[in-house]
């Protein structure tokens, strides 16, 4: 495995590939790019996964309520990433059962269950059960709900550390050639008949050219205002923002399954267990329309999360019980549709190039189920452009830490345990799934708890932190308690004081 400090070095001639963006689709083309052969630039203008791809729901499914707008074919595409993902990475993937009740559902329950039996079947379930029938008031999946009469249906998809899956593409990438740069910011750039000169500004101030045959917009929300940057490039395609925003609440009942909850204006919010003692709830979907940038969220997006736990839930909350909240902007595809919640979430890779101009592909929508596909699809377009690529081999391909015995991570982790006997179980299970079969190279060969060095707050060691900065970019404290991890909702007081200090030493030491 190599450092950082030999991974992320800016390259020393033209690319192939300069990609924008350094969000789910960014770092899966790049990753997809580079063990096709290709050079590749990654540049990033704040830390990976700081906008819109970790402020997801955190699930690989399938998107059930999209089969009401007819959208078979992302749903099927889904269904199939679905496993594939799970195999890919089972330390930051695994199944999780929705029960979704009917007894306040606007939909009747043979359209519902009509549903299910295609989600089922349309693409190709293997591993995860399928759909069965309950009674809540007798079902241990009824526990918490009020009421607790009538029937659900219990289907199964997948959660996801959305940060993480982010951080892994990006590692493996860097790991088979790319060059990935965060903190960068593309300030323009020039086309010509044979490729691009852009201006990328990195953190330091500093602006670099660099040239390369192919441009990739996955900048997100800025998707439209890249192309603003960019010369001579068509603006026909539209893009429509939507923020999503979430809660994070004290544990609202007892079990490790979530829920598919049905409002009456026919919207969809999930409650998932989190984080051990918390539930997030959410989504909603409200119209963007400002300029991209840190979203939060809103008094009326609040109350009406908080509604929606009321009426089936039967512990009370407030919003003095509210943990943490996030929000995040999507960029959708504009398919001029009235309503928000209706937009599509496929995605559409637009190629802008012709004889005499270089190639510029954009990428509008996409969600993180559809990730690998999408990067695949774009390489695959991009193809008649990069002689000297390679074929697809991402289908089934380990990210960084997945390469376990049969995707197994209880097995995994039981190995583990008996490696390290005097390490506390819930520090191993927490760096077991957070790093997977790597996690070695955070224990190396301690024998205790102190071999890990100083505890900043909550489990968070210095050796962990160190490999963070090392080998994932992590650069801040946020990069740290909130993106690749969530320990900030574990942390004690002065933890995020402490790390500050810690990181800052490291800088003036490596200065």
């Amino acid at each position: 495995m190599t450092g950082l400090s030999a991974m992320d070095q800016w390259p020393s001639g033209p690319v192939d590939l300069l990609i924008v963006g350094g969000g789910i689709n960014g770092t899966g083309i790049a990753r997809d790019a580079a063990g096709r052969g290709l050079s590749v630039l990654l540049v990033e203008q704040d830390d990976l996964a700081s906008h819109t791809s970790s402020a997801s729901t955190k699930l690989i499914h399938g998107g059930l309520r999209y089969l009401e707008y007819y959208e078979f074919r992302l749903v099927r595409e889904a269904l199939i990433e679905r496993e594939r993902l799970w195999g890919m990475a089972p330390h930051i993937i695994w199944p999780l059962r929705f029960v979704l009740p009917q007894n306040q559902s606007p939909r009747p329950a043979w359209i519902v269950r009509l549903g299910l039996f295609l989600y089922d079947h349309l693409g190709g379930r293997e591993k995860l059960p399928g759909t069965e029938t309950v009674k809540l008031a007798s079902s241990p999946f009824g526990a918490g709900l009020s009421p607790r009469g009538g029937k659900a249906f219990v289907y199964s998809d997948c959660w996801v550390e959305d940060s993480r899956l982010v951080a892994l593409n990006a590692l493996d990438a860097a790991e088979r050639g790319a060059t990935i740069r965060t903190r960068a910011r593309l300030t323009g750039a020039q086309r010509s008949a044979t490729g691009w000169t852009a201006d990328v500004t990195d953190a330091d101030g500093l602006t670099r050219q660099i040239e390369a045959r192919v441009l990739v917009n996955a900048a997100g929300p800025w998707v439209a205002d890249v192309l603003g940057r960019t010369s001579g490039c068509r603006n026909d395609r539209g893009v429509r923002l939507v923020k999503g925003s979430h809660i994070v609440v004290p544990q609202l009942y007892d079990g490790d399954h979530a829920f598919m909850l049905q409002n009456d204006d026919r919207r969809i919010v999930f409650a998932i267990p989190y984080e051990g003692k918390f539930t997030l709830v959410g989504t909603t979907d409200e119209a963007w329309g400002e300029a991209p940038g840190k979203a939060e969220i809103g008094a009326g997006e609040t109350k009406y999360l908080l509604d929606t736990i009321a009426r089936y839930f039967a512990r009370p909350v407030t919003e003095a019980d509210i943990a943490w909240s996030y929000s995040g902007i999507r960029p959708l595809y504009d398919d001029k549709s009235a309503n928000a919640s209706a937009v599509t979430r496929d995605y559409v890779l637009d190629v802008d190039a012709g004889e005499d101009r270089a190639p510029m592909l954009s990428i509008f929508g996409g969600k993180i189920t559809t990730y690998r596909k999408l990067a695949e699809h774009a390489m695959r377009e991009l193809a008649p452009f990069l002689q000297n690529a390679g074929q697809a081999w991402t289908a089934g391909a380990a990210l960084p830490g997945g390469d376990m015995p049969d995707a197994d991570f209880e097995r995994f982790l039981g190995g583990v345990e008996v490696r390290y006997p005097a390490i506390p179980l819930a520090l191993l299970r927490r760096l077991a799934r957070a790093y997977g079969t790597r996690v070695s190279a955070i224990l190396g060969e301690a024998r205790s708890v102190a071999d890990l060095g100083d505890d900043l707050g909550g489990g968070l060691h210095v050796a962990e932190v160190d490999y963070l900065v090392a080998n994932e970019w992590a650069r801040t404290v946020e990069d740290i308690l909130w993106r690749r991890s969530k320990l900030g909702l574990h942390v004690p007081t002065g933890t995020a004081e402490r790390l500050d200090a810690y990181l800052g030493q490291r800088s003036a030491v490596a200065a």
